[in-house]
């Protein structure tokens, strides 16, 4: 089985050229990457919020190709997902139209777009159990009738209907398409085209060298008007009213009570972070299993062979050994924190509650020149910024991309970094964590808010859908949890060693006390921390939560922890974020937030060293 990588690309397996096409294509998050899955058993993720496929995925069903296309309301292209999508959808074979049977008049649009432009098409009507929570009763033969083409009512994630959509795959057949469309399409064209050109698809117009015919919005309305009357004529309710999730999700929405509920979360993910896991857990597995166990062991098992303060003996068991410290820091003190972070994420992800947050939050976003879905990268951030950093896609804008990219480097620390800032500040009180957050909240607003200001151009609407609120699925939170935690290790170990190697090196060259003199005037005086401090800054070119881990044993005092954690939190994003950066924002851009963000940490981290004692 293949799986997405948790930084953003999608899961991919062996499709033979000449295999058939079967792409899957429905609006954000109507359980396309679930069907994917039911049919191909290759895991993508699967979340309860739009914007899960960025990327198309590929699995294979027998001797067909099974493509899963990111979530969009047409197929003509307007952004990145649609881009994607489209590209997709034109080489398809065959389509299986995912619908969300609980938002089957929203969604009729695209299934009337597919079918007008030709394609085989099956319907799968997902979703039917959320249909019944809601009290929607759906006429599925009369549906299949109105469309033309099979429907199959469908619930993915417990494989109900799985079967018959395989079996219905073979016997796709073309629907009836709208009249208002095929009167127009020309004889010349095939369908796909054709539609595409009656639509003005500047991308389409260019490429058949034709005038657009300025019959988008005619289009538009009479597809809209027929997909209105289809659902209304196959779409009954039932007598039992709004269910609990319904009202729940209202109130998630509510100016006070979504924000009521909003606090409760965080402090709850708060109270089992950064008080349960962070000290309880990370007592046990660092200072116990690695430090009285682990550590001792391996110190003394390489010891026998080689010299602990040779050269090789400093490095491989030394203060900064790969065997040592590196193994200690990874598995004993982030890995604990990562697992909790990626469950709470998951939870929140799978329960439909992160896409409701991103409508709460709108209004403040539109300040730094966002619209409340980059809520969604910046909330992903906390996980891991390289991540986060390609689902800037989803953002409308090139100028809201660029913005939010910069705010991800500068302001949003990653599990990994949290998790050891809350060791360090935990210990001091709920204060210092408070003004911690508080102190990024003020730098992610005024940084946002110069930008929006500097920027050309304006914010855009934030369109998302919302999903029913649910009660998550166990199965599916654990799986992503454990896909995403494994990817962190997968990928932090090579960086940690690589910082280790490094630091090491350093240290025994005598690069490393060099270096911590050279940076003295900033660090011991502009700073006001250990001149030692230095080498925590160099780790966090390589990763910042190595980097802060470097803080952990220099004996601080609780004003310079505050002052630590600020500055290394600013400093830089790993090598694996400022890689992604430079390819999705360019070398030129790349290179500028790069050094904004060193100039800014050292700038504020020294504005809050001298403005603490008052």
């Amino acid at each position: 089985m293949a799986s997405a990588h948790c930084h953003g690309a999608a899961a991919a397996v062996d499709v033979p050229p000449r295999a058939a096409k079967v792409v899957l294509v429905g609006n954000p998050n109507v359980g396309k990457s679930a069907i994917f899955h039911a049919l191909t058993g290759v895991y993508v993720e699967v979340s309860n919020y739009p914007g899960t496929t960025v990327d198309i995925a590929s699995g294979r069903m027998g001797d067909v190709g099974i493509f899963d296309t990111p979530g969009v309301y047409g197929v003509s292209a307007f952004n990145e997902e649609e881009r994607v999508a489209r590209e997709m959808i034109l080489q398809a074979d065959t389509i299986v139209n995912v619908v969300d049977a609980a938002h089957l008049d929203r969604d009729l649009f695209l299934t009337l777009q597919i079918i007008d432009m030709g394609f085989p098409v099956v319907v799968a009507l997902n979703l039917m159990d959320e249909a019944r929570a809601n009290g929607l009763e759906i006429d599925v033969e009369r549906l299949s009738a109105e469309l033309g083409v099979e429907v199959i009512p469908t619930i993915a994630v417990r494989g109900e209907g799985i079967a018959e959509l395989k079996a219905a795959i073979g016997r796709a057949r073309r629907g009836i398409p709208t009249p208002e469309v095929a009167a127009r399409l020309p004889v010349d064209l095939p369908p796909a085209d054709g539609v595409m050109w009656l639509e003005d698809d500047s991308a389409t117009c260019e490429r058949l060298g034709r005038p657009a015919p300025g019959l988008r919005e005619e289009i538009y309305r009479a597809r809209r008007r027929r997909a209105d009357e289809i659902a209304e004529r196959v779409i009954r309710e039932s007598s039992s009213g709004a269910s609990l999730s319904t009202r729940l999700g209202r109130l998630t929405l509510h100016p006070l009570g979504g924000l009521v509920l909003l606090a409760g979360f965080l402090l709850l993910m708060y109270q089992v972070l950064g008080v349960w896991v962070a000290q309880d857990v990370v007592g046990v597995t660092e200072e116990v299993w690695m430090g009285e166990y682990y550590v001792p062991w391996v110190t003394d098992l390489v010891g026998r062979w080689i010299f602990p303060e040779s050269f090789l003996g400093q490095i491989l068991i030394g203060e900064f050994g790969l065997l040592t410290m590196t193994v200690a820091y990874l598995l004993g003190l982030l890995l604990p924190m990562v697992v909790g972070f990626y469950l709470f994420l998951a939870l929140a992800e799978d329960s439909g509650y992160l896409p409701r947050v991103a409508v709460l939050v709108d209004r403040l976003m539109t300040k730094v020149g966002l619209n409340g879905r980059a809520i969604i990268p910046t909330i992903l951030g906390l996980g891991c910024v390289t991540m986060a950093t390609v689902t800037t896609r989803l953002m409308g804008t090139e100028r809201e991309r660029t913005i939010a990219t910069f705010l991800l480097s500068l302001a949003i620390p990653c599990s990994a970094q949290l998790g050891v800032i809350t060791v360090m500040l935990a210990p001091l009180g709920p204060a210092y964590i408070a003004t911690f957050i508080a102190l990024l909240l003020l730098v992610y607003g005024v940084t946002g808010a110069l930008l929006n200001r500097l920027l050309p151009g304006t914010s855009s609407d934030l369109m998302i859908d919302l999903p029913p609120l649910r009660l998550p699925r166990i199965k599916n939170v654990l799986q992503k949890t454990y896909l995403k935690s494994k990817s962190f290790l997968s990928e932090a170990w090579m960086f940690f060693a690589a910082g280790s190697l490094l630091i090491s090196v350093m240290q025994q060259t005598g690069a490393l006390d060099a270096l911590a003199r050279w940076f003295a005037p900033v660090t011991e005086g502009w700073l006001g921390l250990p001149r030692a401090a230095a080498q925590a800054f160099i780790m966090g070119f390589v990763r910042r939560d190595f980097g802060a881990a470097g803080l952990l044993d220099m004996g601080l005092n609780p004003h310079q922890a505050l002052v630590a954690v600020i500055t290394i939190t600013l400093f830089t994003p790993c090598i694996a974020s400022i890689l992604i950066i430079f390819k999705e924002r360019g070398k030129r851009q790349g290179a500028a937030m790069w050094v904004a963000d060193v100039a800014l940490a050292i700038l504020l981290g020294g504005l809050l060293h001298r403005l603490l004692p008052w």
